[in-house]
């Protein structure tokens, strides 16, 4: 029987060899992980050197006395706009480097070669976040470090944080009834402090001096510093009020710290995503720039 008369045995259209570039691009794969890292380190790298340099900045605006210097909102705003230009002008950097460097390929179509441009460039921003990210957790870089340290201290609760704001002063206020009679005779009795602020901060924290407290403390300080009592439930009261007034104060500035530890949580993460935004606007211009053959002189030279 005839080979040619057998569909069974009817051979089919002849396979197309692939064109060298596709070959090699689905061999080595799509991603160049080389410029990748090159470019996602060179970003780490020089957002360290800007974000040193703006803190040198800082510093030298600031001043320790009082009056002097910047004020602190104007240098948190500077700040604040100086990370976003860091992060922005960094990934656009990196994502340029990966851009330029990466290997064409010449088969692709125009949208495609820019897609796996800008691919490229959002791969250098996320490893450049995570190199960033590991690089903070080891304090590398102590200012993202200490941005980290601020937004976990902010995760506490308003009273445990104002609580350990004014403990001292709450102290200081039952040290200084205890000396109304007499610092000499208080010091020698062994009279601490620290049991009138506790009770004292058991008070602003609940709803008020209870009466158990009131008349334990109106025994103890007439005992102890032998005044009446009536000028000790006096010197009660201001001191209630005084400790009253720091605890408010305490709450007043954790609230403070919470809002702008939001913002700048806010702030860093929307810097971010515009980051990757920079990045892939980098990367698709370092792609255009190498398929075009621009040099590179042409930004400055």
């Amino acid at each position: 029987m005839s080979t040619a008369s057998d569909p069974a045995r009817r051979p089919g259209p002849a396979v197309q060899p692939l064109p060298a570039a596709t070959a090699a691009a689905s061999a080595s794969g799509y991603i160049d992980w080389g410029v990748i890292v090159a470019g996602a380190v060179f970003s780490a790298a020089l957002s360290f050197v800007l974000l040193t340099f703006g803190s040198a900045i800082g510093l030298s605006l600031g001043s320790a006395e009082s009056g002097e210097g910047v004020s602190l909102a104007w240098i948190s705003i500077a700040s604040g706009i100086w990370f976003i230009w860091v992060m922005v002008s960094a990934f656009a950097a990196g994502g340029y480097c990966a851009g330029r460097l990466r290997r064409p390929v010449r088969d692709a179509a125009a949208d495609e070669i820019e897609t796996r441009d800008g691919a490229h460039g959002l791969i250098v921003w996320a490893l450049g976040i995570l190199l960033g990210a590991v690089l903070a957790a080891g304090g590398i870089f102590s200012l993202a470090g200490s941005a980290a340290s601020g937004l976990g201290s902010a995760t506490s609760t308003l009273a445990e944080t104002a609580g350990d704001a004014i403990t001292g002063n709450l102290d200081a206020i039952g040290d200084g009834l205890l000396r109304s009679g007499g610092a000499d005779a208080a010091t020698a009795r062994g009279v601490d402090g620290s049991d009138i602020g506790a009770v004292l901060m058991s008070a602003v924290q609940g709803d008020g001096l209870a009466e158990q407290d009131r008349a334990w403390l109106v025994d103890t300080l007439a005992s102890r510093t032998g005044l009446e009592p009536e000028a000790v439930e006096a010197q009660i009261d201001a001191a209630y009020a005084e400790a009253q007034q720091a605890y408010d104060a305490a709450i007043d500035a954790a609230e403070t710290a919470r809002v702008a530890a939001a913002i700048a949580a806010f702030v860093i993460a929307a810097t971010l995503m515009v980051g990757a935004g920079a990045a892939w606007l980098g990367a698709t211009t370092g792609g255009k720039h190498r398929d075009d053959n621009v040099p590179f002189r042409t930004f400055g030279r």
